[in-house]
C-alpha cells in the first residue's frame, strides 16, 4: 500500500502557493483550494511589488528564516525561469536611539549581514530623493530588494502543478472537520474530500474558516498609493526599496517600469475589515492626507497627487508575530496566518516549514516563537 501523504492546502496565495510547491517537490499528493485563483488582487499579495530584506527590525530569530527564504527565492526562479526578485537593496530608516533601529544594527553586526550605515550627509549624497530628519539613521541592506508578488504566487502555484499538485480554482472551502479515524474532511460546495493533513493559508478569510484561533488575527484594509517623481533622482543609485520605522511608519518601492513610486503605510493607519467579501475599495480623499504629509516631509521630490490607488487586505496579530504551527488540539491541521504586513518576503521559507509540519509533524527550523499559542513580545 502506498504511504504517500495526501495534503490539502486551503488558499493558494502568498503562503499557500509556496506550501503547494514545497509539498509537491517532496512527493506529497497535494490538492489546493482557492476561492479565486493564484495572483488575484483580493488578498495581501497584490500591489505589483513587495520588499525583501535580509535584516529585521524586531526579532533576531527571523534572520535564519530570512536566509532560508533567500535561498528558496533563488531556487523558485531557477525552477520556473521567472525573474521574480530584483536585488536592488533596501534602505531602513528611523530614529537612531529607537529600539527597532538598535535591534537592526546589533543583529546585522552579530549575524554578519551585508549592510552599510549611512548618516544624513551620506544619505543625501547617495540617495538625495530621501530626507533624513535630525537624530535619524539609515541602514542599507545590500541583500534586500524587490519581489513581484502576483508573478511569484502564480509561479509557485504553477510549479506545484507541474510537479503533480492539483488546484481547485474558484472553490471556497466552507468547513474543515476532523475525519473519523484521523485526517481532515475538506468541505466545499462540490462535496467533501478527505485528506491526511490540511495546511490552512486562508489569508484574510482565516477567521471565517477557523473562528477559534488561540490568538486573534485582525483583518485590516490597506491602501497603496503610486506617485510620479518630479525629478529623476528617485531612480538613481539603484533605486532601493525603503522602510521608515516609527514615528513615520511607512514603506515604499520604485515601480519596475521606472515611472512611479509606491507608498504604503503601517498597521495603525489601516481601517479594520469586518467582512473580507465586502472590502471597500473606494479611497476617500481624506485618506490621502497622511500620504501627502509623509511625502512633503520625507520625499519632497515626489508629486503628492497619486496616479494610482489600490486597496488590499492583510491579517495582523497583537504581537506582530504570525501564527505558524499545528492548530492546538488538531494534529492534522497546520495553520499559517496573521503575518502582519511583513510576511511576503518569508513566504518560501514558510512553505518549506508548512511542508515539514504536514509531512513530518515537526520541523528543524526554530519557529517556537511563532507557535499559535505563543503570545510573543509586542513589536
Amino acid at each position: 500500500m502506498s504511504t504517500r501523504k495526501r495534503v490539502a492546502v486551503i488558499g493558494a496565495g502568498s503562503m499557500g502557493s509556496q506550501a503547494m510547491w514545497r509539498l509537491a517537490a517532496r512527493g506529497a499528493d497535494v490538492v489546493g483550494y482557492d476561492r479565486y485563483a493564484p495572483g488575484h488582487d483580493r488578498g495581501a499579495a497584490g500591489g505589483e511589488t513587495r520588499i525583501f530584506r535580509a535584516a529585521h527590525l524586531s526579532e533576531p530569530a527571523y534572520v535564519p528564516l530570512l536566509r532560508l527564504a533567500d535561498r528558496l527565492w533563488d531556487r523558485l526562479q531557477q525552477e520556473t525561469g521567472r525573474a521574480l526578485r530584483h536585488r536592488n537593496g533596501s534602505l531602513i530608516m528611523g530614529e537612531s536611539a529607537s529600539a527597532p533601529m538598535r535591534t537592526l544594527l546589533s543583529v546585522s553586526a552579530a549575524q554578519g549581514l551585508d549592510h552599510e550605515v549611512l548618516d544624513r550627509a551620506a544619505l543625501a549624497r547617495r540617495y538625495p530623493q530621501h530626507r533624513l530628519p535630525e537624530g535619524h539613521t539609515a541602514v542599507l541592506d545590500r541583500r534586500g530588494g524587490t519581489i513581484r508578488p502576483e508573478a511569484s504566487v502564480q509561479a509557485a502555484a504553477g510549479r506545484a502543478e507541474q510537479l503533480g499538485a492539483r488546484l481547485h480554482r474558484y472553490t471556497p472551502v466552507r468547513e474543515l472537520a476532523p475525519a473519523a479515524g484521523g485526517g481532515v474532511n475538506v468541505v466545499t460546495d462540490h462535496g467533501t474530500d478527505q485528506v491526511d493533513t490540511a495546511v490552512v493559508t486562508a489569508g484574510p478569510w482565516i477567521n471565517t474558516l477557523l473562528p477559534d484561533l488561540p490568538r486573534a488575527v485582525e483583518i485590516r484594509r490597506l491602501v497603496s498609493s503610486w506617485h510620479i517623481p518630479t525629478t529623476h533622482d528617485w531612480f538613481a543609485g539603484g533605486a532601493p526599496s525603503f522602510v521608515r520605522s516609527a514615528p513615520h511608519d511607512c514603506y515604499g518601492l520604485p515601480s519596475p517600469d521606472g515611472v512611479s513610486v509606491k507608498i504604503g503605510l503601517s498597521f495603525a493607519r489601516h481601517l479594520p475589515v469586518t467582512d473580507p467579501e465586502r472590502l471597500d475599495r473606494t479611497v476617500d480623499p481624506a485618506e490621502l492626507g497622511t500620504f501627502r504629509e509623509l511625502i512633503g516631509e520625507l520625499m519632497p521630490d515626489l508629486n503628492p497627487d497619486p496616479v494610482r490607488l489600490s486597496v488590499y487586505m492583510e491579517g495582523y496579530t497583537e504581537s506582530g508575530h504570525p501564527l505558524v504551527g499545528h492548530l492546538p488540539g488538531e494534529r492534522d491541521i497546520v495553520v499559517l496566518a496573521g503575518f502582519s504586513g511583513s510576511g511576503f518576503k518569508f513566504s518560501p521559507a514558510m512553505g518549506e516549514i508548512a511542508a515539514d509540519l504536514a509531512l513530518d509533524g515537526t520541523t528543524e527550523h526554530a519557529i517556537d516563537f511563532l507557535a499559535p499559542t505563543a503570545p510573543g513580545p509586542v513589536v
